[in-house]
C-alpha cells in the first residue's frame, strides 16, 4: 500500500481492503458482485420488480437487465410476467440462488471468525469499541 500521510485516507483505504477481502470469499464461481449484490436483496426481500432493484443498486435499467440476464442463465432467478399488468414483471431467487447466499455467508463469516480468532485480546477489544462507530457510519 502506497504510504499517505493523511491518516484519514488510510483508514479509508483499509476499511476498503477488508472490505474488499471479505467479499472475496464467495460461492459460485464467474458470480459477479453485481449479481451477489442482487441475490442478497432478494433473499432479504423475496420478489420484486427490475426496476426497484435498479433504484436500489443505483444503476440503470439496461444494466441491472443485463445482471438479471446472467442471474437467471444461472439457474438463481427467475422472472415471471405480472398477472395484474403486462407491462410489469416479477424477479425471484430460486432455491439454487438462496444456496449460492447462504454459502457465500458460511464461506465469509468462516474468513471473518479465522481472522478474528487471530487477534489478542486486546486487538478484539479494541475492534469491539469501534463496532458502534462502523454502525454508524455504514448507516449514513
Amino acid at each position: 500500500m502506497a504510504t499517505t500521510t493523511d491518516p484519514d485516507e488510510e483508514l479509508r483505504v483499509l476499511l476498503q481492503q477488508v472490505a474488499r477481502r471479505i467479499r472475496a470469499e464467495r460461492a459460485g464461481s464467474g458470480v459477479t458482485d453485481s449479481q451477489l449484490s442482487v441475490l442478497w436483496r432478494l433473499v432479504a426481500g423475496s420478489r420484486t420488480t427490475p426496476g426497484a432493484l435498479a433504484e436500489h443498486e443505483r444503476v440503470s435499467p439496461p444494466s441491472i437487465n443485463r445482471t438479471l440476464n446472467g442471474l437467471e442463465a444461472s439457474g438463481f432467478i427467475t422472472r415471471e410476467p405480472s398477472s395484474e399488468d403486462a407491462r410489469q414483471v416479477w424477479v425471484t431467487i430460486t432455491p439454487a440462488g438462496h444456496e449460492l447466499v447462504a454459502e457465500t455467508r458460511r464461506l465469509r463469516n468462516a474468513w471473518f471468525h479465522e481472522q478474528l480468532e487471530a487477534l489478542t485480546a486486546t486487538e478484539r477489544r479494541a475492534l469491539e469499541a469501534v463496532r458502534p462507530i462502523l454502525r454508524r457510519l455504514a448507516s449514513s
